[in-house]
Parts: C-alpha cells; sequence; structure tokens
C-alpha cells in the first residue's frame, strides 16, 4: 500500500482555494492514501463559527476526490453538527464510504477545548486489509489511547504542529511506532497561519523498529506500507504479549 501526503501550506479560512491548491498538487499522482493535514481547508482556527461545515461541503469534496483519484482520501476538518462544533478526521473511499473520528484530546494551550466538542470513541478502519488507527495532533501526546491491543497496523497522524515544538512532534511519531510495532504515519502542514505561528516541513513515516522509510520530492512524502514484513517483525519481537493488561474507560 502506497501513502502519498501533501506538506500543505493552508490558506488561512479559504476553503476553495485550498481544495484547488489540493488537487493542483496531486494531478497526476497515483496513491492508495492521500493524506491531508488537520483542518485541511481552513488551518487550525478557533473561531468555528467563520469556518466549519455546515452543509458537508468538506466530504462531498472528499467523496469526489476520492472517485476520481479511484483511492482513498484522508484528512481533518472542522464541522458544526447538532449544535456543537467537532475537529473532525474523514477517511474517504472511493465507493463514498467513509469513517469518522472527533479529535478526543482537545489543544487546551490554544483553548481548543473552549470552542471545540471531544470526541468519545477511537476509530480503527480497515482498507485493502490494513487496519488504521485514525489520530489528530495532541492526541499524540497521549500514549495510552493510541496503545495497540493487537488491532491496529498503521496510525495516521495529521496534525498542525508548530515548530517551537516540532522535537516532540518528531521524536513522539517514533516513540509511537516503536511501542505499539506498528507503521506511524504523521502529516503536518508547512508555512505561517492566521496567528503567525510557523510550521517547517517535519512529515515522516516510521516503521515498527522506528526506522524512517519516507521518501520526500518538493511539498510531497510518501511511504510503501508493508504488512507482510510487520507481521514478520511482530512474530519475531514479540513484544506486544507482553503488555499490561487494561482497558481504556
Amino acid at each position: 500500500m502506497k501513502i502519498l501526503g501533501l506538506n500543505q501550506n493552508i490558506h488561512w479560512k479559504d476553503k476553495n482555494r485550498n481544495f484547488q491548491d489540493i488537487e493542483k498538487a496531486f494531478d497526476h499522482q497515483e496513491s492508495d492514501i492521500f493524506l491531508l493535514p488537520e483542518m485541511f481547508p481552513t488551518g487550525f482556527c478557533m473561531e468555528p463559527e467563520d469556518i466549519a461545515d455546515r452543509n458537508e461541503e468538506s466530504l462531498s469534496w472528499m467523496k469526489s476526490f476520492a472517485k476520481n483519484k479511484n483511492a482513498a482520501v484522508c484528512g481533518s476538518v472542522s464541522i458544526h453538527e447538532h449544535q456543537k462544533f467537532y475537529n473532525r478526521m474523514y477517511f474517504v473511499e472511493p465507493d463514498g464510504n467513509y469513517t469518522q473520528y472527533d479529535k478526543r484530546h482537545l489543544f487546551s494551550f490554544s483553548g481548543e477545548d473552549k470552542v471545540y466538542t471531544a470526541g468519545n470513541k477511537r476509530m480503527i478502519t480497515q482498507y485493502k486489509g490494513i487496519r488504521i488507527l485514525l489520530q489528530i495532533c495532541y492526541d499524540l501526546r497521549f500514549p495510552v489511547f493510541s496503545r495497540n491491543n493487537g488491532d491496529y497496523d498503521l496510525t495516521l497522524y495529521v496534525a498542525n504542529w508548530p515548530e517551537k515544538r516540532v522535537e516532540a512532534w518528531q521524536h513522539l511519531l517514533k516513540a509511537r511506532a516503536i511501542e505499539n510495532q506498528a507503521y506511524v504515519f504523521g502529516l503536518n502542514r508547512i508555512g505561517t497561519d492566521g496567528n503567525g505561528l510557523f510550521y517547517k516541513e517535519s512529515s515522516h513515516c516510521f516503521f515498527a523498529d522506528g526506522s524512517e522509510i519516507s521518501q520526500k520530492e518538493g511539498d510531497l512524502i510518501s511511504a510503501k506500507i508493508n504488512l507482510e514484513k510487520l507481521i514478520q517483525f511482530r512474530e519475531h519481537f514479540r513484544f506486544l504479549d507482553d503488555r499490561d493488561a487494561f482497558e481504556i474507560k
């Protein structure tokens, strides 16, 4: 399986322009999964009343994109639903079926918890035989939530993680791969957002042993997921068998 991510310089609160830029960036590109950053249509904005989807406009665009590319597309979006706002990650398949995950750990440092509602479900989807855990940005700091109970092979993290804290982002991605014996693909945005925060290129994909496996060309980052290699690694190093027994309530 190939994953192709875009290190996107997101235009602040400008959905149509961001959609156009994504289509241009991925033009003539082929992949099994196209990956986009956190809040890719608007940037990580704490003014959801200005930007949140109310008529599934971003989801509709993702469905169209997935159908045209005959591939899955994944990223997060600000949405308004039942009088609440959510930071929602969509994994959309070519036939229009999709899985959604609402960000559980809201970034209180920026006030995200004051305007968005936290999700309460961990979501794993399966695509082309790969079990995929969906996670958003700040979730990365909470290893219990991403603990591998033998139920996933790959984690997708989408983020707006600024340069001033990027060392934590890079080290934690590798740690999540090692401790969970899984592939971890972390996609971050680039550029400067509407709040003046700068984001440097810092996307990565790690194998279960912590080795970097991604390739970068321009603003694109790709990685190939080999399930057989992962199974062989887990069978040789059976570290997950020794994990503590507990459940998240």
